[in-house]
């Protein structure tokens, strides 16, 4: 695949202009799973979205707003941009209708997977996340889950993880292309970046996988990197503090997956971890 293919650009909106910043579905992704939406609502602005046979998780990026699925309207946000506190998301399933009322500036960021599933909708805030760090070195990084594996909805699984300037993330290099449980499920997965400093970068090296070959790619602010199959670790340019909202969906919800064995030995290193942790904090 080309980098064309694997990276999806967001558009540039003037200040203080609402509109949609990325729009892909999965059609356009050319897989099966997830669809990826990110919209910025200016105050008073209203969003209002019927899921029919999907399931959705909109996760508030940034500002405050009030949302309503029908049991009467909540106010929500208390981030000004990804850096500066856990989020907002609110779970819909299938078949239900959600309205967003902006209060300030607001970003929000939408994935989609096909469903039919009878589930309950539901309003995650930051209490009900959970915030942990991992690896150690220039390996370290704070994970921060939002929708996890034993989170009840039907294919959709949400993580955002924060990664000091040089530092690793998604390391050792894993993969999740085959059906194989427990070992290993077959999983789709979106990097949706966003980098403290304006001229930042990530780079992102996806190899081995049968349609991904092998591409390193860079990410800037607002861009999507489709991760089809094969190893997909990720690189923080020094400097840049780099932020990802991870979406993924497949065969199963579980985060089984195969580590490159090449790499592993890296652990025996890890004493510490990077002091500039944890990024964020509520």
């Amino acid at each position: 695949m080309s980098e064309r293919e694997l990276v999806i650009h967001s558009s540039e909106l003037p200040p203080k202009q609402s509109g949609e910043l990325l729009h892909f579905s999965r059609q356009q992704a050319g897989w099966e799973w997830m669809s990826f939406f990110v919209r910025r609502l200016q105050p008073g602005d209203v969003f209002r979205t019927i899921t029919e046979a999907e399931e959705a998780a909109f996760v508030l990026l940034s500002g405050a707003c009030l949302v309503d699925w029908g049991q009467g309207a909540q106010r929500i946000g208390k981030r000004k941009n990804v850096f500066e506190g856990f989020p907002f998301t609110v779970y819909m399933p299938a078949q239900n209708i959600v309205t967003f009322r902006a209060e300030t500036e607001c970003e929000i960021a939408e994935c989609r997977a096909p469903s039919t599933a009878k589930l309950q909708p539901q309003l995650i805030t930051p209490n009900d996340i959970s915030s942990n760090l991992r690896g150690g070195g220039n390996v370290s990084r704070q994970i921060v889950d939002i929708m996890t594996p034993a989170f009840p909805a039907d294919k959709l699984m949400v993580i955002e993880v924060y990664t000091p300037g040089g530092n690793w993330s998604s390391y050792p290099p894993h993969k999740h292309d085959v059906h194989n449980p427990p070992a290993e499920v077959d999983l789709d997965e979106i990097y949706y970046y966003r980098i403290r400093q304006p001229e930042g970068f990530a780079l992102q090296h996806l190899y081995s996988g049968k349609r991904t070959g092998d591409n390193t790619v860079k990410a800037r602010n607002g861009d999507t990197v489709l991760v089809h199959d094969g190893y997909h670790p990720v690189v923080a340019g020094p400097g840049y503090d780099v932020y990802y909202l991870n979406c993924l969906a497949g065969s199963a919800r579980a985060l089984s997956v195969t580590e490159d064995a090449q790499h592993t030995w890296i652990r025996s290193t890890w004493n510490e971890t990077d002091p500039r942790l944890p990024v964020v904090r509520e």
